[in-house]
């Protein structure tokens, strides 16, 4: 069995990660990679999928939503993710409506129940069909023309509900507002898959893209019991390959063990600028590798699950950074957690240089 260090599980992890090697050419691509990225701030998610994009533009990723191969919606743990939208079905129903399994209590703090989701959903199908996008304002209006107060997080969490029973999702954005649509007509295509191949399925995608990762980790991920993410590795004879990292044992793809066990991954990685809400942190419960604990509260202050974005070196951490999009630049501070070298100083300007090109604006850095 392969012995991992520190270094090889972080360096390793950044090219599952897509952050290093070559690229897959499209935002369809690098969603059916992961099979889900975390992506509760919109703009986050979007350069969370041009960072693994080298050369393109906000536009391209824009397009992949607009022409439907991929979408947000709230696939597992309640939070919203970025999905290939043929996936939708299977992992709405896998994973999606165990975050359901407590709401009845949740519901009744609002003052709603069952009717209220049905008569919502009901609501919804109609004001939808057809083709229709309606921003937030619009549904919620949709709701109140129905008779259900969405004062509070009533409308909110009405439309939360729709989108895990798979009636609802997130739609392109409508200038600066987020729109939602009926899931059956803006991805019509979808893919089934049993419940164990479903596993199976979500297992793969998760160790191929954050390997090497326990399974823990994935259990964490997914929201699924330890037990079923234990029997989904093992659905995975053939896919997947363990490996021993100090006490613990972690997976990854077969591809990825071989190409360790020929010496790949020992090289030094350069600078990646990334958003906040990004995979390389959000996707693993054990972040020890990526991040040194005494640093959490740089990248989460206070501890309040608000993620900031980060500079990260050789596959670990080594500042944050802020940014303020102007009209005719992006000003960007660097906040390293020690001083970077010349050479470091260089790769973080090409990092933040390729996510200008990718706004299509110039960059003035400030920090260092």
């Amino acid at each position: 069995m392969l012995e991992l260090s520190n270094g090889d599980i972080a360096r390793a992890r950044q090219h599952s990660l897509l952050l290093a090697g070559p690229s897959l050419g499209s935002a369809e691509a690098v969603a059916t990679w992961f099979g889900a990225m975390q992506a509760q701030d919109p703009a986050s998610a979007v350069w969370s999928l041009g960072v693994r994009l080298p050369g393109s533009v906000a536009a391209d990723v824009d397009g992949a939503f607009e022409r439907g191969g991929i979408l947000r919606t709230w696939p597992m743990r309640g939070t919203i993710h970025v999905i290939p939208s043929r996936d939708a079905g299977w992992m709405l129903e896998l994973t999606g409506v165990r975050a359901l399994s407590g709401s009845a209590t949740r519901l009744g703090q609002l003052g709603l129940d069952q009717n209220s989701v049905d008569r919502a959903v009901a609501a919804l199908e109609s004001a939808l069909h057809g083709g229709h996008r309606l921003t937030r304002a619009d549904a919620f209006a949709a709701l109140q023309q129905a008779g259900l107060d969405t004062s509070g997080q009533r409308g909110y969490h009405l439309l939360w509900h729709a989108a895990h029973l798979g009636v609802v999702c997130i739609g392109p954005y409508q200038g600066k507002e987020q729109t939602f649509v009926l899931l059956r007509e803006w991805a019509p295509v979808q893919d089934r898959l049993e419940r164990r191949d479903a596993m199976a399925e979500l297992a793969h995608r998760y160790f191929r893209s954050h390997g090497p990762v326990t399974v823990k980790d994935f259990a964490g991920w997914t929201g699924l019991t330890l037990t079923d993410a234990r029997a989904a590795v093992a659905a995975n004879d053939g896919r997947l390959e363990s490996a021993r990292f100090g006490p613990d044992e972690c997976w990854m793809s077969t591809g990825l063990a071989e190409a360790l066990r020929q010496g790949a991954g020992r090289d030094r990685l350069p600078a990646v600028t990334l958003p906040g809400f990004d995979e390389f942190l959000l996707g693993y419960k054990d972040r020890s590798v990526q991040l040194a604990a005494e640093r959490m509260g740089d990248v989460v202050p206070g501890g309040n699950g608000m993620f900031r974005a980060t500079v990260c070196i050789d596959g670990r951490v080594a500042g944050v950074w802020t940014r303020i999009v102007r009209r005719a630049r992006v000003d960007v501070t660097v906040h390293p957690f020690a001083p970077f070298t010349k050479r470091e100083e260089r790769e973080v300007d090409q990092a933040l240089a390729a996510y200008g090109g990718f706004l299509g604006l110039p960059v003035r850095r400030q920090g260092l």
